[in-house]
């Protein structure tokens, strides 16, 4: 299929029947998805933050230990 003219074509498929692998010299090389499978795909990963916010939580001697440090930074030569 020649891309340029068959691009709305393309997308239609892609909107109707899902995604649409396109091939170079008979290997896959790109997928062609509607915009509501891409945004179903891309909503799936939490974005960095959340996902570092989402980690295990901590237990009560690790909690006891990072809040027991001093809060007071301490530079070479200030001491």
């Amino acid at each position: 299929m020649d891309a340029r003219n068959n691009l709305s074509k393309l997308a239609r498929q892609a909107r109707e029947e899902g995604a649409q692998t396109i091939t170079l010299r008979g290997k896959p090389a790109a997928v062609a998805l509607s915009p509501d499978d891409y945004d179903q795909l891309i909503g799936a990963k939490p974005s960095l933050a959340e996902y570092l916010l989402s980690g295990p939580a901590w237990d009560d001697d690790f909690d006891e230990e990072v809040n027991r440090r001093s809060k007071t930074i301490i530079r070479p030569g200030e001491f």
